[in-house]
């Protein structure tokens, strides 16, 4: 591609921050940006990044089609919720106007295990109008492509199992609300971990049913299963609270968590397959103590045994620097929604992103 790549940001959060600043670092060019909150709507983006103005100012969710049709991104990036229901009119309206998509949204990393009718109708219309969707970020390599990597030098693999913590502040009032910090440990019990005491049959019907609240991890081993090439014979989650022995205040909640309540969550995610190996993942998102810090630790079991372990990761980053480096694959990706375990694996773009644009 001759020119610069046109984005525009949807969702100007703390993941924007990054997002917005690596793609100018990368050679792109902003032509637009998206929110839904009053006090940043009409705010020139590089207010918010604290630089000189760039002549783009925030829009208003309700003329983001307007601005979409005028500007012609070549893709949009989605930073703003977790679950991808709660995406449906940005990727939705995204798909309708053949504009590339890319979200760090968790569940949208493999959406087809856990909201397989909503993926199904952005898959078809994404194809329609010839443009592709898909998420990424953090998960993509320190949960995907570098778990695959590993038993790809593996012999015989018995079992994969992982771990990865979080601190939820860093991500935004919806991702800390999804793991239940600030709520009590009865409250906890009723609205999070309750979800998971049914039977696989009730939870098929969640799922198909687009009714499902599925941990990140269960997106996580779905895409594992397929790009290792495994058939998932059963799945199960469990969530379960995580505390702490002092108050701590969460500047994203703006409250403070009492001691003995719920900072966050563990969810482990347990994928048995037809061909005998087993997936055991946990993420845990919490409010951080000063004692806390990001980890993420990996093992695949079997001859030999690997593990491996990231220890304080700047998450954060590595999620933005995914999704921005991710931009010319996407673009040249097949049309549909695409997961990036199809897309191929992710490198470092030392040059001007349109340079990798076929």
């Amino acid at each position: 591609m001759e020119r610069k790549i046109k984005v525009v940001q949807y969702g100007v959060g703390k993941m924007s921050l990054y997002t917005m600043r690596y793609v100018y670092e990368k050679g792109c060019e902003i032509v637009g940006a998206i929110d839904i909150n009053p006090d940043i709507i009409g705010k020139d983006i590089g207010e918010i990044l604290g630089t000189e103005n760039k002549g783009i100012v925030v829009t208003s969710i309700e003329n983001a089609r307007q601005m979409l049709e005028e500007t012609k991104p070549d893709i949009c990036i989605v930073t703003t919720m977790s679950l991808i229901k709660d995406l449906d009119d940005a990727l939705t309206l995204c798909a309708e106007l053949g504009i590339n998509a890319i979200t760090t949204c968790e569940e949208a990393f493999f959406p087809a295990n856990s909201h397989p009718n909503l993926t199904k109708k952005l898959d078809e219309l994404a194809k329609k109008n010839n443009c592709t969707i898909t998420g990424s970020g953090y998960q993509d390599i320190y949960w995907g492509q570098l778990i695959s990597s590993i038993a790809g030098s593996t012999q015989k693999i018995t079992k994969i199992k992982g771990s990865s913590s979080y601190n939820v502040e860093e991500y935004g009032i919806a991702l800390a609300k999804a793991h239940g910090a600030g709520l009590t440990l009865d409250e906890f019990d009723k609205d999070v971990a309750s979800v998971d005491r049914i039977s696989d049959e009730e939870r098929q019907k969640l799922i198909d049913n687009g009714e499902y609240l599925p941990s990140y991890m269960w997106n996580v081993n779905g895409w594992l299963c397929e790009k290792l090439g495994l058939t998932v014979k059963s799945q199960t989650q469990k969530c379960v609270p995580q505390t702490y022995s002092e108050d701590l205040y969460s500047s994203t909640l703006n409250m403070t968590v009492k001691a003995g309540d719920a900072t966050g969550m563990s969810a482990v995610v347990t994928t048995e397959t037809e061909e005998g190996i087993i997936i055991e993942s946990e993420c845990i998102g919490k409010v951080y103590s000063k004692d806390d810090y990001d980890k993420n630790e990996w093992s695949v079991l079997g001859e030999p045994d690997t593990t491996i372990v990231v220890a304080r990761p700047a998450t954060v980053e590595l999620t933005c620097a995914t999704i921005v480096n991710r931009i010319p694959d996407v673009i040249n990706a097949k049309p549909g929604y695409v997961p990036t375990e199809q897309i191929g694996e992710l490198n470092f773009k030392i040059k001007p992103l349109n340079q990798y644009v076929k």
